[in-house]
């Protein structure tokens, strides 16, 4: 039975002339879209420098911080004021102001100061431009210390900083793996759902319930095909990381396909809860919609958890996806294979039964 049911469901989806050409289609736009759309990488930061010195000093500082490769000169103001209406403006995202006499108070004093002003309508791009120029100042400041210290001692220590895992600090290994999982929760989420309430609509539904079907079987029929079109998805974004962005898995293909395997059963068994009680396409696809949206963002796929709320970090612990995505990129970026992350493993388990045992206790035959 379970044979003639499966051939059922793969020419119902192939004659639907959309489902197909989404499988493949939306994985191949988003992989190769989304990381470019989502790079948070910092560069070409707008300033605008008000140097009310034109000093050597001051030429040497704005020297440095516009050939760094992060800042681009967007306006050479007389005065704070003006610079600040580029702020207001949205012409630039930071400001610097060096002081009057400032090399005279470098070389007499040893100190000078510079304020720096960031638009922080954009958090991170604010935040992390400041940030980025204050190491850029800090680094001239060691200079200058070290050219006019009449001992000329170093500095005791020497700060060599290594990035473990993502060492080139690219965005797009961060986020690639994000939207993996996310396309794989689409998929297996959205299409049992709407292919369940279609055939509701349709009226199939009926002719299948007053057949000898058991539940167990007609629920299995309905996660296999979604099994293998998430394997396909997953297949398509991992060749697309590896040819187009050089994202090869330090932790061996065969790990990612074991939680990808056990996480399709979850997201499928949740699709199909939410059909076993949706009577249209309209009404699945709002409730599909809230789920998958808490899924996305209650996970570390865009904020990490430890920075939530604690009941923020609360509703995350109950989140599948949280586990699923701290998996995938700890297998990309660390090396993590399924023996290192049996914790993850075995609650995506506890999910697939549970979920699934539900799927199979709510849908009704009666109906």
């Amino acid at each position: 039975m379970l044979k003639f049911l499966l051939e059922k469901e793969f020419k119902q989806f192939m004659r639907n002339p959309v489902m197909p050409r989404m499988v493949i289609i939306m994985p191949l736009v988003m992989m190769i879209v989304f990381p470019l759309a989502t790079n948070r990488q910092v560069q070409d930061i707008a300033i605008s420098i008000v140097d009310n010195d034109r000093s050597q000093y001051s030429a040497e500082l704005i020297n440095k911080i516009t050939s760094s490769g992060y800042f681009i000169l967007s306006d050479y103001s007389s005065n704070y004021n003006q610079a600040l209406k580029s702020i207001e403006k949205g012409d630039t995202y930071i400001v610097l102001e060096i002081e009057k006499d400032f090399e005279k108070n470098i070389v007499k004093e040893g100190s000078a100061n510079v304020i720096i002003s960031a638009n922080t309508v954009d958090i991170f791009k604010g935040s992390v431009g400041a940030s980025y120029l204050s190491n850029i100042i800090f680094d001239y400041s060691s200079m200058l210390s070290e050219k006019l210290s009449l001992n000329n001692n170093r500095q005791a220590i020497n700060i060599i900083p290594l990035n473990e895992f993502n060492q080139t600090l690219n965005y797009k290994n961060y986020m690639i793996p994000a939207i993996m999982v996310m396309l794989v929760t689409m998929i297996t989420c959205f299409l049992p759902t709407l292919n369940i309430v279609s055939e509701k609509e349709k009226g199939t539904m009926e002719q299948i319930n007053v057949t000898p079907v058991n539940k167990f079987t007609f629920i299995l029929s309905k996660l296999i095909p979604y099994l293998i079109m998430g394997i396909i998805v997953f297949t398509i974004c991992i060749i697309i990381a590896k040819f187009l962005y050089h994202l090869d898995s330090k932790g061996g293909i065969l790990s990612l396909y074991i939680f990808t395997l056990v996480y399709v059963f979850v997201s499928s068994g949740l699709g199909l809860i939410i059909s076993n009680y949706s009577y249209s396409m309209q009404q699945a696809m709002f409730v599909m919609f809230f789920f998958v949206m808490i899924l996305f963002f209650m996970s570390n796929l865009f904020t990490p958890v430890a920075y939530m709320p604690e009941w923020g970090q609360w509703i995350a612990a109950f989140n599948p996806l949280k586990y699923y995505g701290h998996a995938v990129r700890s297998i990309y970026l660390k090396g993590a294979v399924f023996t290192d992350m049996y914790r993850e493993l075995i609650i995506l388990g506890i999910f697939a039964v549970v979920l699934n045992v539900l799927a199979v206790v709510s849908y009704k035959k009666n109906e």
